[in-house]
């Protein structure tokens, strides 16, 4: 049997693996660089080279998950150079049957196949088994998803949810919004909730504080705030608390009672942060619905493979399209 390609391609890698169709535990997994290729046909040819996949040992069917719109023939990547007819993409690689799945759609498909050793929980609570899940993370941007337990498969609930207006709720934030909108029309929570975003969040704190920057990447700014800088420090825990809020509001508006599952490559990373930032609180700060919010489990998915996870299960799933 033909192994299935499947992929989770993102604005900076694409993620690549085989699987055996009905399966879903993707192996030969390889990290691709997406500027070091033209397009998605290039990146997808080297890797099926590199593991011996081609001739008549080449994948018919695929599924491939795009951090970017998906709904049309042609895809525009948000975030890096690659733009592609699916049609095209079909025609050259010889497939039977071609998935294209948002890469949020795969992480939310993904979740349920995630193992409990790969979840680290932020909030106990009861999860109910007949609701929607939803599932959201920064990384390049914000993605946010549901997946809803259907009769016969998952159903995954695609957003663009990243999207929607960032709403301070204190001081300090309406005043870093001002800094914000010195730069932008319009201030998303993803302009925010992303790894760009943590680096101009730790530049408005400068602004504010009436000091020269010193982190020039995201990573340095985690980097200084695991040191001690106090500027860092302030970023990274309003970061935490921000996207506390968002989840919160994401968990009302999906009605998300299956619990709250925070994917990405970032959080990860941010393990050790989370006792000292008000992430939870403010989840749960929501009024009158204080209480609902409260009653939701919430983890931090630790999987380094969940979107792969999810396009495999999308590519026989007759709920994903």
């Amino acid at each position: 049997m033909r192994p299935a390609l499947i992929g989770d391609i993102g604005g900076t890698n694409a993620r690549l693996a085989l699987v055996t169709p009905g399966g879903v535990t993707p192996h030969d997994i390889i990290n691709l660089p997406c500027a070091d290729y033209p397009g998605v046909i290039d990146a997808i040819q080297d890797y099926l080279e590199r593991v011996g996949a081609t001739g008549d040992n080449a994948p018919m069917e695929a599924c491939l998950a795009f951090a970017c719109p998906v709904h049309a023939e042609r895809v525009k990547m948000t975030n890096n150079h690659w733009d592609f007819m699916k049609s095209d993409v079909q025609q050259t690689l010889n497939l039977s049957l071609f998935k294209v799945i948002n890469d949020f759609t795969a992480q939310a498909l993904g979740v349920p196949h995630v193992d409990t050793d790969n979840l680290v929980e932020v909030q106990a609570g009861m999860a109910q088994s007949h609701s929607t899940r939803l599932v959201i993370g920064p990384g390049t941007g914000l993605g946010v998803a549901g997946v809803f337990p259907g009769q016969h498969a998952w159903i995954p609930l695609p957003t663009e949810g990243g999207h929607v207006t960032f709403a301070p709720t204190d001081t300090t934030e309406r005043a870093l919004l001002d800094v914000f909108l010195q730069r932008y029309q319009r201030v998303s929570v993803e302009r925010i909730l992303c790894g760009q975003g943590l680096l101009e969040l730790y530049q408005a704190h400068c602004e504010l504080n009436e000091q020269t920057p010193s982190c020039t990447t995201p990573a340095e700014v985690t980097q200084a705030a695991n040191q001690g800088d106090p500027t860092a420090t302030a970023t990274l825990l309003r970061f935490l608390k921000i996207l506390g809020d968002v989840c919160g509001d994401a968990t009302l508006t999906m009605g998300a009672r299956g619990g709250v599952y925070l994917c990405g490559g970032i959080l990860p990373r941010l393990l050790e942060w989370l006792p000292k930032s008000e992430l939870r609180d403010s989840f749960v700060n929501k009024g009158r619905m204080g209480a609902y919010n409260a009653d939701i489990p919430v983890w931090i998915v630790t999987h380094p493979w969940t979107g792969l996870l999810g396009a495999a299960e999308a590519l026989h799933n007759e709920e994903v399209f």
